[in-house]
């Protein structure tokens, strides 16, 4: 049978060249722009972090100064958000301590994402004991009450008298501890899945070594860990709040937000001072909303299955 080759339509070069060059990361943005809710928080999560980062600039010098004369001064023009106790620049400590909860959130993700994707890669690639060690951890560590274990590491951080700089980072490699075993067990299930898949039998055929066969495997799970590592974020900022604000994590005279809620504890703050413990919770609120909001997004984006596709 011939074919007329005339009749054949094909695709114009620079539209191929457009196909060929749209990669995954492409596509996944394409459908992030169409998700309104989740590019409304993005853009509220950026205009937060370069608040928090930018902010601190340009705000009064009052932020870490006792002023006896300014004690508790309600909002005016001089001082947007009003002074605390001790006479400090709340709008000041605000945007100081976003960068301090904002940095405990993105570093216990960064350690929580990689101990648990190169567990989880490790325990369904070899499985057999490497595997049941991994899932035997995992499953203790799962058992624990994360809230009730932080707060008792805290209090021994408090006994011990552990410095505010170094208390920091011990409170990030607790929450990391805690975070970890979801990811790992996500990834193993994952890996266990995609080992049967055709490319990865095909790996095998063609005889690739281990590391490059784990490298196959971790690309294919990026989009577990993306969206993981999203929600992870917005878990170890409120991990960090709840310490603090029981006085077991950032202490002052370290801003974060979590330790500009301890007013609360006080009636009369609580009653007469709004200015003092509103501001921290808004900002706690809007920011894990819009971190939660992103992950949702970033998850239909990136899983076809969600949409039909």
């Amino acid at each position: 049978m011939s074919v007329n080759v005339d009749k054949i339509k094909l695709l114009p070069l620079t539209k191929r060249k457009l196909v060929a060059s749209s990669s995954p990361w492409r596509q996944t943005f394409r459908s992030l722009r169409k998700n309104r809710a989740a590019l409304a928080g993005l853009i509220v999560l950026v205009f937060v972090i370069l608040l928090c980062v930018i902010g601190p600039l340009f705000t009064s010098t009052t932020g870490h100064r006792v002023v006896a004369s300014l004690i508790n001064k309600p909002p005016s023009a001089s001082h947007w958000l009003g002074t605390d106790n001790v006479g400090r620049d709340v709008l000041a400590r605000l945007l100081q301590g976003g960068r301090i909860s904002i940095m405990v959130g993105v570093l216990s993700m960064l350690s929580a994402v990689i101990v648990g994707t190169v567990i989880g890669i490790l325990a369904g690639y070899y499985g057999g004991w490497v595997d049941h060690l991994v899932t035997r951890l995992a499953d203790i560590f799962l058992a624990l009450p994360g809230i009730p274990i932080l707060i008792i590491f805290g209090a021994i951080l408090s006994d011990l008298k552990v410095p505010a700089d170094y208390r920091i980072y011990l409170v990030i490699i607790l929450i990391s501890l805690i975070s970890w075993p979801t990811l790992a067990l996500l990834i193993r299930g994952q890996i266990l899945s995609f080992k049967e898949r055709a490319f990865m039998l095909a790996a095998e055929t063609l005889g690739l070594s281990s590391r490059r066969k784990m490298y196959h495997l971790f690309l294919n799970v990026t989009p577990t860990i993306v969206v993981i590592a999203t929600l992870t974020v917005a878990k170890a900022i409120l991990s960090e709040t709840v310490l603090s604000f029981l006085g077991l994590g950032v202490i002052p005279p370290t801003p974060s937000w979590g330790n500009m809620l301890t007013s609360a504890n006080s009636l009369i703050d609580f009653r007469m001072r709004p200015w003092l413990w509103i501001p921290p919770g808004v900002a706690i609120f809007i920011t894990v909303v819009s971190i939660n909001v992103v992950g949702e997004g970033l998850r239909d984006a990136l899983d076809p299955r969600l949409k039909g596709r």
